[in-house]
């Protein structure tokens, strides 16, 4: 009896240490791959995604977006029926990003932009906020979307070298809004110009159809969460011609100031010797 008391008694702390090595193996993954999400920023969500923290806190993993991306009408092969390769992922462990959290890749799969927004009104839990993609008469309208924002790469975009190409600007659906072409005379030769593709940030939904076209090894645009590739001037400077600026600092008292701008030059000014 005591015999098979004392191997019971083994089992029972076996299990149980093995229980505790399980849980403390699943937390260590776990932390691990939170850590990974917070450290990698550059994730881009499907269009309507609120804040990426409370993103992360919001979406409940269910993978409804990621389902009605791949099942969208524009997605299904007319020749076989089936659905091609939808835009948004589920990530897996390693990915960098919470696992089982919708995201996209530009250059993979971008964003088609489809007028109905198929992702969105199917999101159970708000991580998807359909009041933000809603126009004046309160229907989903595509180009409200902020998933991020194409910067370009000067050094790497040909357009920039005097080589006429305008992949991106052509690959955009709002043609002539979000990417420009600005006409720039090419002193070098003196007879060609240069079209320089310009992204306004103001329009740009982050589609990244743009970075799909880019005819480079790898794209000279691209596209980045919004907090990332936009800065900040802050509140203390003022446009003057903005309204909302004028409504600011409307009640704010003028000063005059002295300061005079020197017509020395910044080397005379610093071999001087006076003070300053």
């Amino acid at each position: 009896m005591m015999a098979n008391s004392d191997n019971n008694r083994r089992k029972f702390m076996a299990t149980t240490l093995q229980s505790v090595g399980l849980t403390a193996l699943g937390g260590l993954l776990w932390s691990g791959y939170s850590h990974e999400v917070k450290a990698s920023p550059l994730v881009l969500r499907p269009p309507g995604a609120i804040k990426e923290d409370d993103f992360l806190s919001a979406c409940i993993k269910c993978g409804l977006c990621a389902e009605a991306c791949q099942n969208r009408e524009t997605n299904i092969d007319k020749e076989t029926g089936k659905a091609r390769e939808g835009t948004l992922i589920m990530a897996k462990g390693g990915d960098a990003k919470l696992i089982g959290t919708p995201y996209f890749i530009p250059t993979q799969v971008p964003c088609f932009m489809c007028e109905d927004i198929p992702c969105v009104p199917v999101c159970p839990s708000g991580a998807l906020d359909f009041a933000s993609l809603a126009n004046e008469k309160q229907a989903l309208d595509i180009n409200k979307a902020r998933m991020g924002l194409a910067v370009v790469h000067k050094e790497s975009c040909i357009a920039f070298w005097g080589i006429q190409c305008d992949a991106c600007y052509r690959a955009c659906p709002l043609l002539d809004e979000a990417i420009t072409l600005e006409y720039t005379q090419n002193e070098r030769t003196g007879k060609h110009a240069y079209l320089l593709p310009v992204v306004h940030d103001n329009i740009c939904t982050g589609c990244g159809l743009c970075e799909q076209a880019c005819v480079t090894e790898k794209p000279a645009i691209f596209v980045l969460p919004r907090e990332v590739s936009m800065g900040r001037a802050g509140d203390h400077y003022v446009k003057g011609w903005d309204k909302k600026d004028q409504e600011r600092v409307k009640d704010a008292k003028s000063q005059e100031t002295t300061t005079e701008i020197s017509k020395e030059s910044a080397a005379d000014y610093l071999n001087s010797g006076g003070e300053y």
